[in-house]
């Protein structure tokens, strides 16, 4: 499986920026504006719809529609693991369904205090289809995962840092 991975330091202890990406809204604010993203449904581990936190058996329904253009594109994950230890937390989710190509995406968030900030890791290990082929344009994946990723750490340093 091919593997794309960011880390930056955020200027926030790890209980506020793990509280921060434990929740729908964290997703919705270190998305792109031109992404216009929607969040379509959100169901906890017991079918309860929009819980606070994202919980291990969360499913998160989206739908994006690049500048506007074209029809909406629709993503389904689920949180699949959740855990806070002493210093550090993470979870991950897992693509159930995508518009795009992956045969398979696991996206872990991992957070570890230092000091008084935080290191932020975003791991993504994903399969193209077309085995060896899939494997030999994998590269290629990794210049859009930078530009979002790249982003995504701009806006939550953004968020919590002011």
């Amino acid at each position: 499986m091919a593997t794309y991975e960011r880390r930056t330091t955020v200027r926030a202890p790890l209980e506020e920026v793990w509280e921060f990406h434990s929740r729908i809204d964290g997703l919705e604010a270190v998305t792109a504006d031109w992404m216009n993203l929607r969040v379509e449904a959100l169901l906890g581990p017991d079918g309860e719809p929009d819980p606070d936190v994202l919980e291990v058996g969360t499913e998160i329904s989206l739908s994006m529609q690049p500048f506007g253009v074209g029809p909406r594109q629709h993503w389904t994950s689920l949180i699949t693991e959740r855990e806070r230890g002493d210093g550090s937390a993470y979870f991950r989710d897992e693509m159930v369904h995508s518009p795009f190509a992956f045969e398979r995406w696991e996206h872990t968030h991992a957070f570890y205090a230092d000091g008084d900030r935080t290191v932020l890791r975003d791991r993504v290990e994903y399969e193209l289809p077309l085995g060896a082929l899939g494997e030999a344009a994998s590269p290629l994946s990794g210049v859009g995962f930078e530009a979002m990723f790249r982003d995504r750490h701009r806006r939550t340093k953004a968020h919590l840092e002011s």
